[in-house]
């Protein structure tokens, strides 16, 4: 288990060329979870001189052979091939050097999982990597060990790890973006709430489908925010890319053309529908194109090293996938010793507990995590048969970033200097793993009251107080952590310098001018 952008794919076809020098009459046989996957794999190998085939189907074998073909070293495939009908694959795998690339993904299904045991259970080797090896069901991951149903891996290097090494992965940022949104409810009501507020499941979705709508305000300021934010690091460097995740093929499309009348860029647009999606990521990959706007398809092993901005605009909220998604954006590329990405996100809490979580080594569960009051990771759009139906009585109404002024992310984040061009090995700065950008302040000092009956939703400034000082404390724990000072000469200085005498006293804004302080405190060690 490694983190994304550590290296796997690397380090995979260096054991299978170290193992086929040795045993040159063996395969090597690769699985991986997309078509666009396989011939990333395929490319990757031909800088090993290594020759493997993306387009093998298992369906002519000649006469009793190996059924690979003959002028190559192996084959690439997918976990769905393989599902499909392992048979064509037992044979040649039973003598072969077998990767099985994301292995979490062979257990989607139990038939999934069932017949990627049954056609490499034989293989000379398998080498199984996971950058996310963890599952919200019970479906076991072959050729993986349980303990007590935890997944156990035999090596594990996680992002913190990768993090503190230098030079191998980037400190991803999450500036946050609040909001308050107006819709229509199936069974006509007319709702409003902000992110700050607490909804159960349906309610969540809905706010959260509002936010991301193009035909609000929310969305398009965001896209403002991470374009700006891209333009600032295209003066250091100048293939630097951003990429906004999409809900659908029509949302992604709204983008483009957002992006196209407000900032006059021509998106690559790349989505499942699309039979060249693999070559227009090729292309956006290889170039020097500011954005790309996709569906479900720059996500998982996608190799994009110059990403460096993402907007997450799509209502797919399951952990795995936020993972994968931020994983497009940490992979260490090129001579600058600075390299900090930017994952923008929507203010909903269970975005949020990710971002925050990010750092922490993950495993997979086969145990059903029933904490009280805790729900599963779920995908918005399911929101079960007995919805689905009034989903066409949904309807977005308004969706407007909270606060006077947009957040500005240099207010959060340094400026690069001329100096971070310059990477020396071994002296790189300890970064943080994760930090979130502080949430724009309410809409007035104290929330807004609806009136009964109206379906309006506000927020507590008890609630935001609370918020406030757990982010102060995150922030003071940091500062501990990069300073090298004690807890108490860290706060004496955030209160002298946010004119704060305690932090019980403090107001929303006093907690939100400390919060800034520290944010700058943080840039500037």
């Amino acid at each position: 288990m490694a983190t994304p952008g550590a290296g796997k794919t690397t380090f995979a076809l260096t054991a299978a060329l170290t193992d086929l020098a040795r045993h040159p009459h063996r395969r090597l046989i690769v699985v991986a979870p997309t078509q666009h996957l396989k011939h990333q794999w395929a490319e990757a190998a031909s800088d090993f001189g290594l020759h493997l085939e993306p387009e093998w189907s298992g369906r002519a074998r000649a006469g009793g052979g190996s059924g690979l073909p003959g002028d190559m070293h192996g084959v690439v495939v997918t976990y769905q091939q393989v599902a499909s009908d392992p048979r064509p694959l037992r044979g040649p795998s039973d003598d072969a050097f077998v990767v099985l690339d994301e292995i979490h993904h062979a257990g989607t299904e139990r038939a999934w999982g069932d017949a990627v045991a049954h056609a490499f259970e034989l293989a000379a080797r398998r080498l199984s990597l996971s950058g996310t090896p963890f599952r919200s069901d019970q479906n076991p991951i072959p050729f993986v060990d349980y303990d007590f149903d935890e997944a156990v891996a035999h090596y594990t290097y996680g992002y913190g790890e990768a993090l503190e090494d230098g030079g191998v992965v980037r400190p991803v940022f999450f500036p946050r973006i609040n909001g308050h949104m107006e819709w229509t409810a199936p069974d006509g009501a007319v709702m409003s709430a902000t992110f700050d507020d607490h909804l159960d499941r349906t309610a969540a979705s809905q706010r959260l489908r509002t936010a991301l709508s193009p035909d609000g305000e929310w969305l398009p300021a965001v896209l403002d925010q991470a374009h700006g934010q891209l333009t600032r690091l295209r003066e250091l460097q100048p293939d630097a890319g951003a990429m906004a995740i999409a809900m659908d093929v029509d949302h992604a499309k709204a983008i483009a053309r957002l992006l196209r009348t407000r900032h006059g860029i021509e998106p690559i647009v790349a989505t499942s529908d699309d039979p060249l999606a693999s070559e227009r990521i090729a292309e956006f990959a290889a170039g020097t194109h500011p954005w790309i706007v996709a569906v479900r398809m720059v996500s998982e092993g996608v190799d994009v090293p110059r990403l460096r901005v993402g907007v997450y605009a799509t209502n797919t909220v399951t952990e795995l996938f936020f993972r994968q998604a931020v994983g497009r954006l940490v992979r260490w590329h090129g001579p600058l010793r600075r390299q900090k990405a930017f994952f923008f996100i929507p203010d909903d809490h269970r975005l949020r507990t990710f971002a925050t979580q990010l750092a922490e080594a993950r495993t997979h569960s086969l145990r059903r995590r029933e904490v009280e009051g805790e729900q599963p990771p779920v995908e918005l759009d399911a929101l079960g048969e007995v919805e689905e139906d009034q989903l066409s009585l949904f309807q977005a109404i308004s969706a407007t970033p909270l606060g006077d002024d947009a957040p500005d992310p240099d207010s959060i984040f340094d400026d690069a200097h001329p100096e971070d061009l310059i990477h020396e090995p071994g002296t790189q700065d300890l970064e943080l793993e994760i930090e979130l950008a502080p949430a724009p302040p309410l809409a007035g000092a104290g929330g807004t009251e609806g009136a009964a009956g109206t379906g309006t939703i506000t927020v507590s400034r008890t609630q935001r107080k609370r918020e406030l000082r757990q982010a102060n404390a995150d922030r003071v724990q940091m500062l501990v952590h990069l300073t090298g000072q004690d807890h108490k000469r860290v706060n004496a200085r955030l209160n002298e310098e946010a004119g704060i005498n305690k932090i019980a006293d403090a107001t929303v804004a006093d907690l939100e001018r400390r919060l800034q302080r520290a944010d700058r405190w943080i840039d500037r060690v």
